[in-house]
């Protein structure tokens, strides 16, 4: 009876401690949002703002961007599934949470299973665009001119899983162009994109993030958007038509940025993470910054961390088949 009771004691005192833990979270120790992909790119940026949202709502505590690239994000991500689940390791990811299952056949994690989800940030749609050089003004003239020219033209991307590789994938797939066209894979958005100003690669499908400056210059083509509505509020975007709008029923891709910790961290240190994370998102100045970038930001249900992971889920289970259907994988 004795040692029962000695039992439950230390039972109850470590249940206090881990509370107590929780509930002083982050206790003025720094968080690192781990970001997947090179410094200065668009997850980047998104990160860099959103460190700076979260910092006020967490006590002021110091929340720095450590860049872990490789691998199409999944080194990083696979970092953050292994670290010690303690809420002062996050991670910050687009689409890729949702693509690397169908892409990766030797995935290091398992995206619903060893992350707890903390809400999802913001959106960016995607924009098709072709060559200035293209023959095409319209949308519908853009698809005739690669129907009529089946075999002769390329489509570029930023490399395997990238959010340009996704969007032109389910692009081709809807319009069954898939083998119509060459794809070059780049090293990255930059490059990609120098090709497609130069005229040497023909299409490129990509996050408004890095072609709104080249569509305003009048370096590239823009023919469409990828969202289900039109971006009405985008001043240059908003007369583009969607691809619903041009007969691809059901077509809706954005490239969605959500937080994580490892499977395994507090529930008192989730709640205490999401409700900054909520705070940041309706911080005037990270909107504005947001916005700057082309970016929707969240605010819909998908903000609780329920909400998030269904959401992921279903976008796994609508990115399997394109993917698959491929038949190209990245390891």
């Amino acid at each position: 009876m004795k040692q029962l009771t000695s039992l439950a004691l230390a039972i109850g005192i470590l249940t206090g401690t881990v509370t107590a833990f929780a509930q002083d979270f982050p206790a003025g120790k720094p968080i690192s949002i781990v970001v997947p992909f090179a410094a200065g790119g668009p997850t980047d940026r998104v990160a860099r703002d959103l460190a700076e949202a979260m910092r006020k709502p967490l006590g002021g505590v110091s929340i720095t961007v450590e860049n872990a690239a490789g691998a199409g994000g999944t080194i990083g991500a696979n970092k953050v599934a292994k670290a010690k689940p303690d809420g002062h390791t996050l991670l910050l990811w687009h689409i890729g949470m949702a693509s690397s299952p169908a892409l990766y056949r030797k995935l290091p994690f398992k995206p619903l299973e060893d992350f707890e989800y903390l809400g999802l940030v913001n959106e960016v749609p995607m924009t098709l665009l072709g060559k200035p050089q293209l023959q095409a003004n319209t949308y519908r003239d853009f698809e005739n001119h690669i129907r009529a020219n089946a075999g002769k033209l390329n489509i570029a991307h930023a490399g395997l899983g990238s959010a340009s590789h996704i969007c032109g994938l389910m692009w081709q797939s809807a319009v069954k162009l898939t083998e119509s066209m060459t794809t070059i894979p780049f090293g990255g958005t930059a490059p990609a994109m120098t090709n497609l100003i130069g005229g040497q690669v023909d299409v490129m499908c990509d996050q408004t993030t890095n072609t709104t400056s080249q569509i305003e210059a009048g370096r590239v083509k823009a023919f469409a958007v990828t969202t289900a509505k039109p971006l009405s509020g985008h001043k240059l975007l908003k007369d583009y038509p969607t691809l619903q709008e041009m007969g691809l029923k059901g077509f809706d891709l954005t490239i969605w940025h959500g937080m994580y910790a490892p499977k395994g961290t507090p529930e008192a240190v989730l709640k205490t993470i999401n409700a900054a994370l909520k705070v940041a998102l309706k911080d005037p100045d990270f909107i504005k910054k947001q916005e700057g970038l082309g970016a929707i930001v969240v605010t819909d249900k998908r903000i609780e961390r329920d909400n998030h992971k269904a959401f992921v889920a279903a976008e796994i289970t609508k990115l399997k088949p394109v993917i698959e259907a491929a038949g190209k994988f990245a390891d």
